[in-house]
């Protein structure tokens, strides 16, 4: 009798849309994604800030960060490579963890940046993913980056940092 083969997740489980509005310039929003002066100071959950970045944000460029536990300090990996860096509307770019299995498979990441009045609509899509779990642990993890992402831009209203 033959394996049973895993269950292929509903279309609306392979594909992570999220919608959102920063009170920020696009331009500026779109820095942060590419800047590692800025990004340093918000990617990654709230418990796994990052620790190293590198990004070369051109297409064919690479990228690579460093998520650290705030918790046990355990460190975890993921890179890709820019496919589309469109000033200052879109992002595309590959995503893997760097491990085994399931969380080290490549999915693609495209971001677009669109000015409306007080601020940037930024609509964030990533897939395929391959389980609901897989889905529904990034969905948490991008969610509280972009909590982060929010409170850095409102850190720079006061200063004169770009």
């Amino acid at each position: 009798m033959a394996a049973a083969s895993p269950a292929v997740p509903a279309p609306a489980e392979q594909e992570l849309v999220i919608t959102r509005i920063f009170a920020a310039p696009r331009a500026l929003l779109f820095a942060a994604w590419i800047d590692p002066r800025h990004a340093i100071n918000w990617w990654g959950p709230r418990d796994y800030p990052a620790t190293h970045m590198e990004i070369d944000a051109r297409p064919g460029g690479h990228w690579r960060h460093c998520l650290r536990a705030a918790d046990d300090g355990r460190e975890l990996w993921q890179g890709g490579v820019f496919r589309e860096v469109v000033p200052p509307e879109r992002l595309v770019f590959t995503f893997s963890w760097e491990e085994e299995g399931e969380r080290g498979l490549e999915t693609l990441v495209t971001v677009t940046f669109a000015q409306e009045a007080g601020g940037t609509r930024m609509t964030f899509r990533q897939t395929p993913f391959r389980s609901a779990h897989e889905h529904d642990g990034h969905r948490e993890g991008w969610t509280s980056t972009f909590d982060r992402l929010d409170v850095h831009l409102e850190n720079l209203k006061g200063s004169s940092s770009p």
